[in-house]
């Protein structure tokens, strides 16, 4: 993931930062405990494709 998109995009439902976790690749909300897929390279910043973190993933 490129780390100048990550310093633009935001999440869809706060607008807080998202952290990239490359072991699942995922881009992380801490603020609404949100993950969002990354495929192919391309975030996808959908409400209904999001999964929420499980209060280990959180810590």
């Amino acid at each position: 993931m490129d780390h100048r998109l990550l310093e633009i995009i935001a999440c869809p439902v706060c607008h807080g930062k998202l952290i990239f976790d490359k072991e699942n690749s995922e881009l992380i909300c801490k603020i609404d405990h949100l993950a969002y897929p990354v495929r192919d390279n391309i975030p996808v910043l959908l409400e209904n494709e999001t999964r929420e973190l499980s209060l280990e993933e959180e810590k």
